[in-house]
């Protein structure tokens, strides 16, 4: 059985969750009503995943996780409003070491609660085997252990890439374009691969990050503050640009096309065909369909499920290059782990050496 301690101040929430899980068959299921009470029930319950709100009294979603993270790590699935503050807390979450989030109904929660019940459960048991690093604010776990200040400090300024021995590599040329897939985990990680890359990058760089539509935009303007890199969400046609990283918008589908000769980016409703969105697989096939195989890079990085894999595949077999982030950091390998497997990977690499590897493609 998975230990879950379920976090809401709302006894109605918690009463819903709580049928949910027991339904599920699978999770022995404790509740907490603020975030002081969670902490409580770190040692006590000894929970295996969390389910976290943002908005409760006295302690905060926010700051409990926060706490989490430096006193006894474990994986933590926020619940989240579909709001624009919604999602920039959100995203504040997953910086701070949640491994996912779930968007609560829009309507009356007792009426609409079951339109999130499979997709919960879901995130839920992944969340539950997910990787969280022993890194993970590893300075800040020693001084909270000492009893220093737990006040979560300003971020340091970004390293500069270091070069590092990488196998001999043909550099790329002409005009391609990296393609980026990713879930489960995937803010953090498109931090880490878009806040390295310089904002010269000679390729543009398109991504497929599963989310809702309200929180890809607060996502791309996030990294493009965090990033050297201009970053944008694609919700309408947008030309393509080297020095540019371009955000699918959320519930929807993106995709490449062309116009008056140039390569443009542009959303599309969802395919019925194709179960995440925007979906990393029709965003790679579109691709296919306009540029030679040898002038496209994949880098497929956390996530649950497959999506990706198999148009990723393609991208190796018809003389492409493909990237896979390595089990040892992805959050869920369920993506990268579908690409190694189908071998479509042409090369496997923790997340921290990909821009690395991407910027040796090109030459860099």
């Amino acid at each position: 059985m998975t230990r879950l301690l379920i976090v809401d101040d709302s006894a109605l929430m918690r009463r819903l969750l709580t049928e949910i899980f027991a339904l599920a068959g699978d999770f022995e299921v404790e509740v907490a009503r603020n975030g002081a009470e969670a902490l409580e029930k770190l040692s006590s319950f000894a929970p295996d995943v969390i389910t976290l709100d943002i908005h409760m009294p006295q302690m905060d979603g926010l700051a409990c996780l926060d706490r989490i993270m430096l006193v006894r790590p474990c994986p933590v699935v926020m619940v989240s409003a579909l709001t624009a503050e919604g999602a920039e807390e959100t995203l504040e979450a997953m910086a701070l070491g949640a491994v996912d989030f779930i968007a609560k109904p829009k309507g009356a929660v007792s009426l609409e609660i079951d339109t999130i019940s499979a997709a919960l459960v879901d995130k839920v048991r992944a969340a539950s085997k997910a990787r969280i690093s022993r890194a993970t604010r590893l300075r800040e776990r020693v001084r909270a252990a000492a009893g220093g200040e737990l006040a979560n400090p300003a971020r340091p300024p970004r390293k500069a890439i270091s070069p590092r021995a990488l196998p001999p590599l043909t550099a790329l040329s002409g005009d391609g374009l990296v393609l980026v897939g990713c879930s489960t985990g995937g803010p953090p990680a498109l931090d880490a691969l878009l806040g390295e890359l310089p904002g010269d990058f000679p390729w543009p760089i398109v991504v497929a990050q599963h989310m809702p539509a309200s929180f890809t935009g607060p996502l791309a303007r996030r990294l493009d503050r965090m990033c050297a890199l201009t970053v944008q969400e694609v919700d309408r046609t947008t030309p393509l640009l080297p020095g540019h990283a371009y955000i699918g918008k959320g519930d929807a589908d993106l995709i490449l096309s062309r116009r008056q000769s140039a390569l443009v980016a542009m959303p599309a409703p969802s395919s019925p065909d194709h179960f995440w969105h925007p979906s990393v697989d029709r965003l790679v096939e579109s691709a296919l369909r306009l540029i030679a195989p040898n002038l496209l890079v994949g880098v497929l990085m956390t996530g649950m499920g497959h999506d990706g894999a198999a148009a990723m595949s393609r991208i190796k077999q018809e003389g492409g290059l493909t990237i896979a982030e390595a089990e040892s950091t992805a959050v869920v390998w369920g993506m990268p782990g579908a690409l190694v497997n189908r071998g479509g990977a042409t090369s496997v690499c923790p997340l921290d050496e990909i821009p690395n590897h991407l910027m040796a493609l090109l030459g860099q």
